[in-house]
Order: C-alpha cells, then sequence, then structure tokens
C-alpha cells in the first residue's frame, strides 16, 4: 500500500474546522472560566478550586494586566530574535553570538515545522503515546524553528516576576498546601504555519501505582498566555480524565477510529492575558498549529511537598539524584527571589507570604548577586515527577 502523503498545512486547518466548532460548543457547555477571585485572606475561592478539582483544569481571565503583558511580550521578543538559527548553531539570523550560552541546560529547543517531535516516541519517559498529524509546511518555511524556551526566572526579568505573582501563588497554595514546592517551566512557541504539535499525553510519570494515588499527586501547571489562543493553536483537554488513573491514550485513538480528534475534548481558549491552570494527570495535547495566528504560553507548575521528597527525577532531567529536603530547599528559593524581585518591581502589590521561607525574606532580596547565587543555573535543580 502506497504510503499516505501528510496534508499541506491548508489542508490541515481545513479538517480541523469541525472538530474545532465542535469542541468550543462542548467547552461552553462546561465553562470553568472566569476571574481569578481571592477571599478576605488571600485565598482563592472555595467555588473555584470545587470546579478544578472536578474537572482538572480553570481559565483564569484577565490575570495580567497590559502593562505586564507589554514587558513580558518585549523579553520573548528579545529571546526570539537573539535565538540561534537551530539546535546546532552558536549564532543568530544576525550572524552575532547567540543567546543562552552562558546556562548549563540549553535555552532553546527546536523542531521541524508542524513536526510531532515526542508523538509516538520513548522521549520524555514514552508518556505521548501517538503521533499527531504532522502537516507539510510552505516551501519557503526554515528547516527548524523554536519549540521551547527554558528557563524564564533566569533569561528575562519579567518572567521571573511572573513567577512570584501574589495571586498565581496562592492557586498553588490552595491547590497543594502551603508548603508546595516548584515543579519546572518552559515556553511554548507556536508560531503561525509553523509550530509544532504536542501528542495526547498526561504529565505525570513517577505516581501511578502509588498506594496514596489520587487525582492531584502529580501537581498542576499554569500556562500564562502572551497572545489571544484559538481553538486552532490552544491547549486541549479532556474533562474529569485526571481522575480516571493512567489512560491508555493508544486505545482512545483506535477506538475513535484511529483519530486523533478524541470526541470528549475541549479547548482552553483565551485572551491575552488569561492563565490556564491544569492538572499534570489530564488527557491533553495541542494540534500543529496550522493557523495563522502566534501562541506563546508561558509554562510553570507547582507541586505538593510530599510527592517530591524521595522521589528520583524523570523527564528531562539527567542525573539519577533522589529529591531530598536540600535539594527541594535549594530549587524552592527561586519563588523567595521571584517574590522580592515582584515587589521591588510593583511595589504597591500585594506580597505574597511563601511560608517556607517566612521570616526569611531578608535572606532572598533580588539583586544581581542574587542572580548569580539562586537564579542562573536553577533549571538543573526541576523537580519532575
Amino acid at each position: 500500500m502506497a504510503a499516505v502523503s501528510p496534508p499541506s498545512a491548508q489542508e490541515h486547518a481545513s479538517g480541523l474546522e469541525k472538530y474545532l466548532e465542535e469542541g468550543v460548543e462542548r467547552a461552553r457547555a462546561i465553562g470553568n472560566r472566569g476571574p481569578l477571585e481571592l477571599d478576605s485572606n488571600g485565598k482563592l475561592q472555595q467555588k473555584i478550586l470545587d470546579a478544578f478539582l472536578e474537572h482538572g483544569f480553570y481559565v483564569f481571565e484577565g490575570v495580567i494586566d497590559t502593562g505586564e503583558l507589554e514587558e513580558l511580550r518585549a523579553d520573548i521578543e528579545r529571546l526570539l530574535d537573539e535565538a540561534p538559527t537551530g539546535k546546532d548553531s552558536k549564532v543568530d539570523a544576525k550572524g552575532r553570538p547567540a543567546f543562552g550560552q552562558a546556562f548549563a541546560r540549553p535555552t532553546y529547543t527546536f523542531i521541524k515545522p508542524l513536526s510531532d517531535p515526542w508523538g509516538g516516541t520513548k522521549l520524555l519517559s514514552g508518556r505521548h503515546q501517538v503521533q499527531m498529524t504532522q502537516p507539510s509546511p510552505a516551501e519557503d518555511a526554515p528547516d527548524e524553528v523554536v519549540h521551547l524556551i527554558g528557563g524564564m526566572c533566569q533569561t528575562m526579568e519579567s518572567g521571573l516576576r511572573l513567577y512570584g505573582h501574589p495571586s498565581l501563588l496562592a492557586v498553588a497554595e490552595a491547590i497543594n498546601g502551603p508548603d508546595f514546592v516548584p515543579f519546572n517551566d518552559a515556553t511554548f512557541v507556536k508560531l503561525p504555519g509553523l509550530g509544532g504539535s504536542v501528542a495526547w499525553h498526561q504529565d505525570g510519570v513517577t505516581h501511578w501505582d502509588a498506594p496514596d494515588w489520587d487525582p492531584g499527586i502529580h501537581g498542576f501547571n499554569f500556562q500564562v498566555q502572551l497572545y489571544p489562543s484559538t481553538p486552532a493553536n490552544c491547549l486541549w483537554v479532556v474533562p474529569g480524565s485526571h481522575k480516571q488513573g493512567r489512560a491508555d491514550i493508544k486505545a482512545l485513538v483506535a477506538e475513535n477510529d484511529g483519530s486523533e480528534y478524541l470526541p470528549d475534548a475541549v479547548p482552553l481558549t483565551c485572551n491575552a492575558g488569561d492563565v490556564t491552570i491544569a492538572n499534570r494527570q489530564i488527557v491533553h495535547c495541542s494540534f500543529a498549529n496550522s493557523s495563522p495566528d502566534t501562541r506563546i504560553s508561558l509554562t510553570f507548575g507547582f507541586h505538593r511537598r510530599t510527592s517530591v521528597i524521595g522521589q528520583r527525577g524523570v523527564l528531562g532531567q539527567e542525573d539519577d539524584s533522589v529529591y531530598d529536603e536540600q535539594r527541594v530547599f535549594e530549587r524552592s528559593r527561586v519563588i523567595a527571589v521571584a517574590i522580592d524581585a515582584r515587589q521591588q518591581h510593583f511595589p504597591g502589590e500585594r506580597r505574597f507570604v511563601y511560608q517556607p521561607f517566612a521570616g526569611h525574606e531578608d535572606e532572598y532580596r533580588w539583586s544581581p548577586e542574587m542572580y548569580e547565587r539562586v537564579i542562573k543555573n536553577y533549571n538543573l535543580q526541576d523537580l519532575s515527577i
């Protein structure tokens, strides 16, 4: 049998249209979106927490104001302008030394345009079980495009300040307790007609067979949207799937006549400045961005401390070290520094009190020296489970 040629980007976009419309209707029926509301004590409103626990996601509307959005966009534009021309390059498109070479871990991850780099492979613990459709890019497309930008706290001061956002940290505390700990961060870049897909998967790896397993044991991720995200380029989730244990995604696709358009999924569409939150056990994906719209999502997550202590790292961790109290403390310092960096930049804003460092704020004041001591190469100590 002759191999089937991949669709063009235009054919891919056209083929998605009906599915996108149906997904929007499903999402509208659920709702699960609105302002990020805290009570008089700075705690997340219980109705929002309940909705998140029930469905495994929520869309917080209008969290990031225009001024902060402009700062974040300016930093991302700089990072893209100064990016290497490809994974093996040390210069940017203007022939200058590319950004990121001072860090121990690569800042940029490149892929072929409109490709699915992880689906159907053993990468990232093999959690992306089925490869997505990979449309053919335009003839003038570059050979490689930026897919991820890592280390937002060390590459952009606006990213460090975002990490200390008091309302987002209040959400982390409500879900994972006052001693919550960090996961990692990555900025997804889905340029129009070029951005790759992320195959259906669940994020969690280590705790599926744990005797104390529960729907929140693998933590959650925020995604801060710098531009409007549409059904064609946004994150899609299967509501409630975080409560059903480890999913057999191959079987889900097979039962759907081999189609990656899973029937119960919904798109998390957003305006610029909205922030999505998703349980790391929820089945989710994003399609190749054959649309004309840019999506840039600053993604960072948090865990329960009890889920992390004593675990061995997985996913992108290169060593076999155990997450002991010292490792967790050192990675958690980034939160303390981020809170102070934000307070210095937004002095009139309510300051979040991160309980593991309460009373030690003076030891983690944001400064160039603190950047070198705590922030630079902080992502070598990420806590991936």
